[in-house]
């Protein structure tokens, strides 16, 4: 015997059940939708991101003038949090559109793709900053340095204030504590722009710009190698970090009246939910039962709430292998 069981609990409105399984039995299908829009924020978000672009825009034009390879890498280093608000934002845009006749699955996995693209036009733009920084380090050029001070103490003042938008709630939302963490860095960096400039100004170290620059440059990487690997991951239909696979298996397997578990598969719908699909080789009488007890462990023991289980008597032919 067969049954399935769809558990969506994820963000979009929509139906995205798909049955690839060969066999002839009866099926039965429990759903349980717990549907709504995503909140995509609140103002604060849209206010930091036009505040920030508006002022990365400023800045590279300002480090193009000034001559500052450590006013363009500050730029980059904030395109970094613009890039990271958009992504959120059209992402959680994105989340409210129903899944179509070919995308079943909606546009969830438009978040994971997001990110890989952020990651990879971070690591460009910090090859490119790189790059003329150690041409700066072989002759150095003159920089304006006092424009280069009050071009990054704008900086600091706008991210200190981004920041301050999201300190209230930083210990009751994870997003507002991301935000509110990142902007405070941001305005570490900027303030460092800004030291560099004034002893540049006092002792004409014009070698002391690309030094800085290649130092945030080394701040960037830092935090976007992360983002690279885990992006990459979930393209690939990696199981998320947070959940341990092998665990899943133990806990599925340690159900009363589960033989086996087979087929198992996890990976990511988006940045933000993760799907389960497994066959569990049972000897119950009660194989609904069983179901509600599958879909609710992996729920609460892993967060896992778009389950499709299918329950066997015993393996099925479309798994060769077990």
């Amino acid at each position: 015997m067969a049954v399935h069981d769809h558990a969506h609990h994820d963000h979009h409105d929509h139906d995205h059940h798909g049955h690839g399984h060969a066999h002839g039995h009866g099926h039965s299908h429990a759903h349980g939708h717990a549907h709504g829009p995503v909140d995509t924020g609140d103002w604060r978000y849209g206010v930091g991101l036009l505040v920030n672009l508006a002022f990365v825009a400023c800045e590279f034009a300002a480090g193009l003038w000034t001559g500052s390879t450590a006013l363009l890498a500050d730029a980059g280093h904030n395109l970094s949090d613009v890039l990271g608000l958009a992504m959120a934002g059209g992402a959680a845009v994105l989340a409210r559109r129903v899944a179509s006749k070919q995308l079943t699955y909606g546009f969830g996995k438009a978040t994971i793709l997001a990110a890989l693209a952020n990651a990879l036009l971070l690591i460009f733009a910090c090859g490119a900053i790189a790059f003329e920084a150690v041409q700066r380090l072989a002759d150095p050029a003159p920089v304006q340095s006092g424009v280069v001070m009050i071009v990054a103490g704008i900086g600091f003042v706008i991210n200190l204030g981004t920041a301050l938008m999201f300190m209230r709630d930083q210990h009751t939302d994870l997003n507002a504590r991301g935000a509110y963490l990142h902007m405070m860095a941001d305005a570490g960096v900027s303030i460092g722009v800004v030291i560099s400039g004034a002893i540049m100004l006092f002792t004409g170290w014009s070698i002391l710009d690309p030094l800085v620059s290649l130092v945030i440059v080394a701040v960037i990487l830092w935090g976007t190698w992360g983002l690279l690997k885990d992006s990459t991951r979930l393209a690939l239909d990696a199981a998320p970090a947070s959940v341990d696979v092998d665990a899943v298996r133990e806990a599925l397997a340690n159900l009363p009246g589960v033989r086996s578990v087979h087929d198992l598969h996890v990976w990511s719908l988006s940045t933000s939910t993760t799907a389960l699909t497994a066959h569990l080789v049972h000897d119950r009488s009660d194989p609904r039962a069983l179901l509600a007890e599958a879909q609710g462990l992996v729920k609460s023991k892993f967060a896992i709430a778009h389950t499709t289980l299918q329950l066997e008597t015993d393996v099925m032919p479309d798994c060769p292998t077990c």
